[in-house]
């Protein structure tokens, strides 16, 4: 991990060369990115210690000194912990990522609610000896498979929800829509708002958030279906679901949006990797997450009347 140790609630920061001169503060705010705001707090309830003293922002730091920030505190869950099994796909002190199974929800949106993925990470945590709250970074549909990442810590947190919103944080879905998108490789630009004769569908409307979907044919199965890698621009409610739709090419088992309902119970929709960069080394992550088996499934039913391999 570079320059930077976990010591127990304390996370260490060893100062080189290029460090020397510079303040606390500023290495705070430059090296480990925390806000002012969060500078403030830890100075006040003294979270922030150099060489395991307390010491002040403006102190000059010498090569070899040991910066420590305490971020590690116990917390609340946030959730009750549920022996629900999780699947980890990727995890260090700082982050972890899970592969979310079809069905349940990343947390809970209702009160009482039980038995969503952060109930899972919860119990994960606590056989770990892990006390802290679960703090997803971004979201799936409830009947969304794949790669979800969670910061297991504030400043964590902090870093990834700075990254997310500058785009700096990418997921590449897999779907099996009906029919073949032509062109087999392109972009949907379209705008996406509520529909206002249902709670929960969304549409393309002038009046909505503007959205960007790319999307690529991997795969083609006759004329009945095609395998399509995605990415997207924008995040917005069902995003990929409403555009396959909106182009003529709905997911299968996706009801609401007009998909053939055969071979899966679900829309056929899974987020097969996820990429970022590490809040504290600045490496490039890329996390994988194999194709669920109901698609595998669904990909067998179909393929028999393939008459097209794959698209190169």
């Amino acid at each position: 991990m570079a320059n930077f140790i976990r010591k127990g609630e304390w996370l260490e920061y060893h100062v080189s060369s290029t460090d020397q001169g510079k303040t606390i503060e500023e290495v705070c705010k430059t090296k480990l990115q925390l806000s002012g705001r969060m500078i403030q707090k830890l100075t006040r309830h003294r979270g922030i210690q150099i060489n395991g003293k307390k010491s002040y922002l403006a102190y000059p730091l010498k090569k070899g000194d040991r910066l420590q920030i305490k971020i590690f505190e116990r917390e609340d869950y946030g959730v009750e912990p549920e022996p629900i099994p999780l699947e980890v796909l990727y995890e260090d002190d700082h982050v972890l990522v899970a592969n979310k199974p079809a069905g349940i929800s990343v947390h809970p949106t209702e009160k009482n609610q039980r038995g969503t993925l952060a109930h899972a990470i919860a119990f994960y945590y606590q056989t770990k000896g892990l006390q802290t709250k679960v703090r997803h970074i971004h979201r799936l549909d409830k009947d969304t498979t794949g790669a979800i990442l969670i910061a297991k810590h504030s400043l964590a947190q902090s870093i990834l929800d700075k990254d997310l919103r500058e785009r700096k944080i990418s997921r590449e879905y897999l779907a099996i829509v009906s029919g073949i998108p032509e062109p087999k490789q392109g972009t949907i630009d379209e705008p996406i708002g509520r529909d206002r004769h249902h709670p929960t569908r969304r549409r393309v409307s002038k009046t909505g958030d503007r959205a960007v979907t790319h999307y690529q044919v991997l795969e083609t199965m006759n004329n009945e279906a095609a395998l399509v890698k995605l990415y997207l621009d924008t995040g917005r409610t069902h995003q990929i679901r409403v555009h396959m739709s909106y182009i003529g090419h709905p997911l299968f088992g996706d009801s609401l949006y007009g998909g053939p309902l055969k071979g899966i119970q679900r829309q056929a929709l899974h987020a097969a990797k996820l990429i970022f960069f590490h809040p504290f080394t600045k490496e490039k992550v890329e996390v994988e997450a194999p194709m669920p088996e109901d698609m595998v499934q669904l990909l067998s039913l179909i393929q028999p009347m393939a008459t097209h391999g794959r698209v190169k």
